[in-house]
């Protein structure tokens, strides 16, 4: 019996999830399923179960480009729709909606499962809403290259079964939150994801002047540049490897809050990619004084970047983070997008 005929009955028989909307039932939990399947096992249920019709609108071939985006797979943005046809329309059936929440619940630490829920219900009103998904190759052939791109305002995720090679969650991708409104306050009430500029601002706090000269710059680049620079091009903000040691112990934290809202496998890939260029010693902290919200001298941007890995937070007005990271700063740039095109009302 192979392992997509078990999977598929398994799914159908645990509950009446064939029938269920998924607006109606967002707690909709992994545990419900299958125990111990991944979301690539997901993606692989999900393609199967689609029709002709429907593999016409969202698969496309490995390297497919258009003229808009480039290479479409690793296009990442702030606001956009991969896809035209929202999660939770009559495109999808009921069960094609719960497969696509159990390959995103998968991709993302479960203890963050109903923080993102709150992201979705602020930003576009609840999971799916506004959110579309594409399927690059074949996930239910052996050995064939394959990821699954999720996209919506303030979020971009990617399940590629190792297939996206040297790239770390399968390549850029965006998360942020509006907890408030366009224009969110100083110390950003609600934010899910704010607790990581705290945690960054901290360890500023620990930097004597000197330090925090070398830190503190006047603008940030352009929040979509995270493709990763040359050989010889210098990085702005202080160098992590001339912490002292307590100081390098809370960049690691800072470094472990960033990862957190994500699954294991990812944030381990990620740890492996920033090792093999040297680790956090191999990269700079920097934070930027300008749209310091409040005018309090917490820093809302700011950014951790080193050979091949880039962390960029901007808190202002509100929350986008942008993250890009590999084993190697020589992927291709084509085959990663530098950026995605901005969309100011995000």
């Amino acid at each position: 019996m192979n392992d997509k005929s078990l999977t598929r009955r398994d799914f159908l028989s645990t509950t009446a999830f064939a029938t269920a909307s998924l607006v109606a039932v967002p707690e909709l939990s992994a545990k419900q399923l299958v125990p111990g399947k991944s979301s690539e096992n997901y993606v692989k249920l999900l393609h199967s179960s689609l029709n002709d019709s429907q593999k016409k609108v969202l698969c496309f071939p490995w390297d497919h480009r258009d003229k808009k985006n480039g290479l479409l797979r690793t296009h990442v943005s702030n606001n956009w729709r991969i896809t035209n046809h929202a999660l939770t329309s009559d495109f999808y059936t009921k069960e094609q909606q719960v497969l696509i929440r159990k390959t995103w619940e998968g991709l993302v630490n479960p203890d963050w499962v109903e923080r993102f829920d709150k992201q979705f219900k602020d930003d576009m009103g609840g999971f799916g809403k506004k959110q579309g998904i594409a399927i690059f190759g074949d996930p239910t052939t052996n050995g064939e290259n394959y990821e699954f791109v999720l996209t919506g305002r303030h979020g971009t995720v990617r399940c590629d079964g190792d297939s996206a090679e040297h790239m770390a969650f399968g390549g850029p991708i965006v998360y942020g939150h509006a907890a408030s409104g366009y224009y969110e306050k100083a110390a950003h009430p609600n934010n899910v994801f704010w607790h990581q500029a705290v945690a960054a601002n901290d360890l500023f706090d620990m930097l004597d002047g000197k330090q925090r000269e070398k830190a503190l710059r006047p603008e940030a680049p352009e929040e979509s540049d995270i493709g990763f620079r040359a050989k010889d091009d210098v990085i702005d903000g202080i160098s992590i490897e001339s912490f002292s040691r307590d100081q390098k112990e809370h960049a690691q934290k800072v470094l472990r809050s960033l990862l957190e809202p994500y699954r294991l496998k990812d944030r381990e890939e990620a740890l492996t990619a920033l090792k093999k260029q040297g680790g956090l010693d191999a990269c700079n902290l920097t934070f930027y004084k300008k749209d310091d919200l409040g005018n309090d001298g917490i820093w809302d941007n700011w950014r951790l970047e080193g050979p091949s890995f880039v962390w960029h937070y901007r808190g202002a007005p509100h929350v986008h983070v942008w993250l890009n990271v590999a084993d190697t700063a020589k992927v291709d740039l084509n085959s990663q997008n530098r950026s995605g095109p901005l969309r100011q009302k995000s």
